[in-house]
């Protein structure tokens, strides 16, 4: 059975390059921990720099140890780079997806992409999300759930948003983390382990109760980590939009726009991911693992094990969902 993982993060090699000669944007740097390089963002965040990032062929059999087929290639959320200067992100938008492409290009029949926008300055996204489409083949875009607080549904960003109904590809949806929050999530890694589900379930409220589905319902979706909280809190939403004033700007019940998102599986709890096909049927739900993050899982044999599915929901969430949304990679044969 084939297997496609939806949610896989590179930090391109160009990029990586930059880092290592102080070039790159942002001042992101490498640093050496414990004789391993560290990706360090000047505002705090660090992590291992794993080959898997950049290194296609330690990638590739990476996805072979966890009976991956293929991959669709985003660019690590810390790396969307919404809170630095416009002219500066539109060129390392650029940079990555070339370097991307260059990915793709090296394993054709493994990996499809998905571009990085330059979301503060939307028509310039707009043109970007063009390009990568009509000039490397990429099959969508990765982006935040808000741009540095300005939520994806805010009026001045609906170019992007309807451009990816234009062009008929998906906007994966991801939260972004990079420095101290100076909040209560600060501690126990709670930015991470309940704010990024947090972002999610937020970000996909407001497309719900703002009317942008309606606005744009040819617009796909894909949530990951299993939409965060909204799944489990759609029923709160629902009495919300029958008693509050406020919450009556969407045309239907917010619950039923539940299956206007894919779901990635990406819940550390196979009762989750059953609750998930429960509400939204398994032709919405779609492999994602956050290789090669601390916080990622493995593939479809891991993450569905236990689970009491037929062949068909099996296929449809291994693979058949995925290449509907994303198509097959350019090499791929078909078999």
């Amino acid at each position: 059975m084939r297997s496609v993982d939806t949610h896989a993060h590179v930090i391109p090699p160009a990029l990586v390059n930059a880092m290592y000669a102080g070039t790159a944007p942002d001042g992101i740097a490498i640093a050496e921990r414990d004789g391993a390089p560290w990706v360090v963002h000047p505002q705090g965040y660090r992590y291992p720099l794993l080959p898997e990032f950049h290194d296609v062929q330690v990638r590739l059999k990476a996805m072979d140890a966890a009976a991956i087929d293929a991959a669709v290639l985003s660019v690590a959320p810390t790396m969307f780079l919404y809170w630095i200067e416009a002219a500066q992100a539109v060129e390392a938008a650029r940079v990555v997806n070339d370097a991307i492409a260059g990915m793709v290009a090296q394993a054709p029949d493994r990996f499809t992409g998905l571009a990085a926008l330059p979301m503060q300055d939307p028509r310039a996204a707009v043109a970007e999300l063009r390009r990568c489409v009509t000039e490397y083949g990429f099959r969508g875009a990765h982006v935040g759930p808000h741009i540095e607080g300005l939520p994806l549904d805010h009026d001045s960003l609906r170019p992007v948003l309807a451009t990816a109904e234009e062009l008929s590809v998906p906007l994966l949806v991801h939260p972004y983390y990079v420095g101290a929050t100076g909040d209560w999530l600060t501690d126990f890694y709670l930015t991470n382990l309940q704010g990024n589900p947090w972002q999610t379930a937020v970000c996909a409220s407001r497309l719900i109760f703002s009317g942008t589905l309606d606005a744009l319902p040819g617009l796909d979706v894909v949530l990951v980590h299993g939409g965060g909280h909204l799944p489990y809190q759609v029923g709160r939403l629902d009495h919300g939009h029958r008693v509050r004033p406020e919450a009556k700007g969407c045309e239907l019940p917010p619950s039923e726009y539940l299956r206007r998102f894919h779901f990635d599986t990406l819940t550390h709890s196979t009762a989750a991911v059953r609750f998930l096909i429960e509400q939204v049927g398994s032709d919405r739900v779609v492999l994602g693992t956050d290789m090669p993050f601390d916080m990622g899982a493995g593939g479809v044999d891991e993450q569905l094990a236990g689970l009491e599915l037929s062949d068909a929901e099996i296929e449809s969430i291994a693979h058949v969902n995925a290449e509907r949304l994303f198509g097959r990679p350019q090499g791929d044969d078909g078999k």
